[in-house]
């Protein structure tokens, strides 16, 4: 029997993998990219924005795609061959029910729900006849609660949880593992956004958004880092966490707590 807990850490074991990470031109899916990359698996690269695609995967040593996740034709383009898939890909908008606009609303379903479902579709098969697999969705805090103003990213992120755990069932009996990592309010462009608006709109500052507005709920009260959910997702892929599945693992610092 194999011994699962003889390599040298639980970032070891990936060199010889593949991985496919989505919007990982910047953000959560940059660093995620990185970590992967650092533990010896080829990362492709996939970002709507074809620069910051190419610096990425010139730095992990990977290779680009540029795609647009809302185009299906688009997803039919990458290749299937992967043992491990982050899906990180997400946008957000932020209006009350009665002025969400209908468009906004469904490109944010297509691009954070539809578009794990094709990638799921497409890389799975390879994942089964290798009998082995990661699958890691980052989810968020608000994939287990709600906050007001943000239905298209609620409903999206309790979606990608839900698709995430039928992965876990239909892929316990071929070596495939599915999770989700949900963080509170990570340090991303969009985040950082977000904080611009909500100070403008309220005529405050920044830091008291973060205080009064974003981390309100939050024990601890900062920002969580990418490389941190990176991390994360990169030990959801390694040696010792071959038994977990189905689950979502919240990054929320201590939000769901209170």
């Amino acid at each position: 029997m194999t011994n699962i807990f003889s390599s040298a850490g639980p970032s070891a074991g990936l060199t010889g993998r593949v991985a496919l990470v989505t919007g990982a031109g910047s953000g959560i899916g940059r660093a995620c990219a990185v970590a992967l990359a650092a533990a010896g698996a080829l990362v492709h690269v996939v970002d709507v924005n074809g620069e910051a695609a190419g610096a990425v995967a010139q730095e992990v040593g990977g290779r680009p795609h540029v795609v647009d996740l809302a185009d299906p034709d688009a997803i039919g383009g990458l290749p299937a061959a992967m043992d491990i898939l982050v899906n990180s890909a997400g946008l957000q908008h932020v209006a009350p029910l009665t002025a969400f606009p209908p468009e906004r609303f469904d490109l944010i379903q297509r691009v954070m729900v539809t578009a794990p479902f094709l990638l799921l579709r497409r890389t799975l098969p390879h994942m089964y006849a290798g009998g082995w697999g990661r699958v890691v969705n980052i989810s968020s805090v608000h994939g287990v609660r709600a906050s007001a103003y943000k239905s298209a990213y609620v409903a999206a992120k309790h979606g990608l949880e839900g698709l995430s755990k039928v992965t876990a069932l239909e892929g316990a009996p071929y070596g495939v593992t599915s999770n989700c990592v949900g963080p509170g309010y990570v340090r991303t462009p969009l985040v950082e956004g977000q904080i611009r608006d909500q100070a403008a709109a309220h005529g405050i500052s920044p830091g008291e958004v973060l205080s009064d507005v974003l981390l309100t709920r939050s024990a601890i009260k900062r920002l969580i880092e990418p490389e941190e959910v990176a991390a994360a997702a990169l030990w959801l892929c390694g040696p010792h966490s071959g038994y977990l599945t189905g689950a979502s693992l919240a990054l929320d610092g201590g939000w769901g707590a209170s």
